[in-house]
């Protein structure tokens, strides 16, 4: 009994330094981003993806390093699908969604299709693999920051409210902390 207690507690500690660390991490790298006149749209697709997404990551990755891999992969692709039904499912039944996506849609069902054909090949995602879908976030990182310079370069210029230079650094680091912590803690 005091052995599932510990793990229920390790559970929520783990997913309320997950959320916060997110949090965290999204505020400060988001101000970061705002100093630097990115866009919105782009914060969104970079930026806020990424730190929303880093809970699923830390877990993903303490299950593969234990050898959980089942865990590790529908970890990631329920995450995918969860934020794609329900989070815009939820979000156009509140408001309907007008955002322009005409080529981060087809991208995303690339990606989800690439990952398909990958595991179903070999049903095993190896280090090739791994190799492919990192180089394809690289090249999609790079288009996101030309499109960002492209949009900052045509942008209005606007009254934006950061944080000062050290507080984003101490969000950005403590959310990626809390992050890694909270991943090991919930696997």
């Amino acid at each position: 009994m005091k052995e599932i207690l510990m793990a229920i507690a390790l559970l929520v500690i783990g997913f309320v330094l997950l959320i916060k660390g997110a949090d965290y991490f999204v505020d400060g790298s988001s101000a970061v981003a705002k100093k630097l006149k990115v866009p919105s749209l782009i914060i969104g697709f970079t930026i806020v993806a990424m730190g929303t997404s880093l809970p699923e990551c830390a877990v993903s990755v303490a299950a593969s390093v234990t050898n959980n891999n089942a865990l590790a992969v529908s970890n990631a692709v329920g995450s995918n699908i969860f934020n794609l039904m329900v989070v815009c499912g939820i979000c156009a039944l509140i408001v309907p969604l007008t955002v322009q996506i005409e080529k981060e849609f087809p991208f995303s069902v690339f990606c989800a299709l690439l990952l398909l054909v990958l595991g179903y090949w070999g049903m095993n995602l190896g280090r090739m693999e791994g190799i492919i879908l990192i180089v394809i976030f690289a090249c999609y990182l790079l288009w996101m920051i030309f499109s960002a310079l492209k949009a900052r370069r045509e942008a209005v210029e606007e009254e934006i409210d950061t944080f000062p230079a050290w507080k984003c650094i101490v969000y950005i680091i403590g959310g990626a902390a809390a992050i890694k912590f909270g991943g090991d803690f919930v696997v």
